[in-house]
């Protein structure tokens, strides 16, 4: 039987870590403040939105909320930015996608300052990530690899599959990976052969946003599965959330992280880390 990934386990204990070091920068005068951006009412948004905010009190970090219409201009976003990239109680800045269809996220996202891109979206993070040389992690990617890090010692040499090509999920667990000198094959849905291709995995990262895309029989025996993908679908028993790996079908995988408890608490969870972590920065008490 796989073992469990317990993502809401693991994420409690980096919750409880960056609490324990925020209240010690406190002691020293610095308190790391996230600023939380929402245009518009998506519920999904607002959801994910409201769960961010409750977590960032609750370890300790100062939380400034803007919820905003979404027939809000896009020149009075830029220029929100810009007020919080220059000042000094907020030290990560987070634009909830997606944004009203007449604003260019895009050009939002890169008039972010890249020191407070807790997100790690900006193109300065983002290279720095390919050329290995610091920078915000994406909080997703950076989750699946502390995931990973609990059932895995050794990266070297082995054959992971990412499927799934991007740019918040896919590419950048494909370079996390790398980094670890895993093997890494990128694929998407649009894949050859893909069943092929992932039955050669050690490691299987799935953030394809197809519900239970991936099979039993896709899977070899002694895999670690990362499920990255949340979908809401109706069945005999009413809606139900489930990922993009058919979980029942994964017995005999090593570890399979689940959906929901699995990724999802770990992207919050990082993304206090990066906060935390750029407060420091900024402070320059280290990363």
């Amino acid at each position: 039987m796989a073992a469990l990934i317990d993502g809401a386990r693991i994420a409690a204990g980096i919750r409880a870590r960056v609490a324990e070091e925020a209240a010690r920068l406190a002691g020293q005068g610095v308190v790391p403040g996230l600023a939380v951006i929402l245009v518009g009412e998506d519920p999904a948004s607002a959801i994910y939105v409201r769960s961010k905010v409750r977590h960032t009190r609750a370890a300790g970090l100062a939380s400034f909320e803007y919820a905003l219409p979404d027939t809000l201009a896009q020149d009075a976003l830029l220029a929100l930015v810009q007020r919080l990239n220059a000042d000094d109680r907020v030290d990560g800045i987070l634009v909830q996608l997606p944004l009203p269809a007449h604003i260019d996220a895009d050009r939002v996202l890169d008039a972010i300052d890249p020191r407070k891109d807790v997100d790690g979206f900006h193109p300065v993070n983002v290279g720095r990530l390919s050329t290995g040389t610091g920078g915000l992690t994406p909080c997703t990617p950076l989750g699946c690899m502390k995931l990973l890090d609990t059932v895995i010692e050794d990266y070297r040499g082995l054959q992971a599959v990412v499927i799934g090509k991007s740019n918040i999920v896919g590419k950048p667990v494909a370079m996390l990976l790398l980094e670890r000198e895993c093997t890494v094959t990128v694929t998407h849905i649009a894949t050859r052969n893909l069943p092929d291709i992932v039955r050669a995995a050690d490691i299987l990262v799935v953030a394809a946003g197809a519900p239970q895309l991936v099979r039993g029989d896709w899977v070899k025996p002694g895999a670690v599965v990362i499920d990255v993908g949340i979908n809401r679908v109706d069945g005999a028993e009413g809606r139900r959330i489930v990922g993009d790996v058919a979980f029942d079908e994964m017995g005999h995988a090593a570890a399979v992280s689940p959906v929901p408890g699995g990724v999802g608490p770990m992207t919050i969870a990082c993304l206090l880390e990066n906060t935390l972590r750029a407060a420091r920065r900024r402070a320059g008490r280290g990363a």
